[in-house]
């Protein structure tokens, strides 16, 4: 809660991205370019909706380097008659690689291994996934939309350790610099990395952010003081905050 006598300088909307194919099917996703569904695009238009009724305009706007973060973001945007922002992308906003497990139904693999096991590789803070091969076509290194970047910074497969360490460095170098401005930013990305994002952010424990999931399509409003120092956060819907 914050003080009444306690200015907030800044606010930074993030928000997971709307529902996709594959989380349709009930596939670990990863880096695979899965886009939005129907049902994700109207999730994405009642987001806007939500934050123009909340008054919300954005002096930046960042995604990760998948579509169904940037269709999010473009779809918000448009909505709110901002679609002149530009859209950063930044690979460093990616969702975690699941490695080997991507494309497999998740239902099929804890049939395999059992649900323990798929929990703690969703879920785990340091548990890896089964890598993938360096010669498997599926290995962002093997791929051309990945080309620009350096091999050795993609992953065969993270842990959401690894993830935060990411977020954290591209927090750093592209938001903590413009929170001073005092302008609301909107960043969309995806459900592990927001996932490390608020527990680097909020000093959450191993324990906390192991049983802590993020709903798709629904804002995030985190509050920074005129010093750039975390205050706090709260998701935009009042059903999602009384869930959380």
């Amino acid at each position: 809660m914050l003080c009444e006598t306690q200015k907030t300088k800044t606010e930074v909307v993030m928000i997971r991205h709307a529902q996709s194919e594959w989380n349709r099917a009930g596939l670990f996703t990863g880096w695979a370019d899965s886009a939005l569904t129907p049902a994700g695009c109207r999730e994405a238009l009642m987001a806007a909706e939500a934050l123009m009724a909340s008054g919300f305009t954005f002096s930046h706007a960042f995604s990760s380097r998948l579509k169904r973060a940037h269709q999010t973001a473009e779809i918000i945007l448009h909505e709110m008659g901002n679609q002149a922002l530009p859209i950063i992308e930044d690979w460093r906003l990616n969702e975690r690689h699941y490695g080997a497990l991507q494309g497999q139904k998740k239902i099929d693999m804890a049939a395999q291994v059992g649900e323990k096991q798929v929990w703690r590789w969703r879920r785990g803070y340091l548990d890896n996934p089964p890598l993938m091969d360096s010669d498997n076509p599926a290995h962002p290194r093997n791929q051309s939309q990945w080309s620009d970047l350096d091999p050795g910074s993609l992953p065969s497969g993270e842990s959401l350790a690894g993830v935060r360490e990411r977020v954290m460095a591209f927090w750093h170098e592209e938001v903590s610099p413009k929170l001073s401005a005092g302008r609301p930013l909107l960043i969309a990305s995806h459900g592990n990395t927001l996932r490390a994002l608020l527990m680097a952010l909020g000093n959450m424990t191993v324990h906390e952010i192991e049983g802590f999931g993020i709903p798709t399509g629904t804002p995030i409003v985190y509050s920074f003081s005129e010093q750039g120092m975390p205050i706090g956060w709260r998701y935009l819907s009042d059903t999602e905050t009384k869930a959380a």
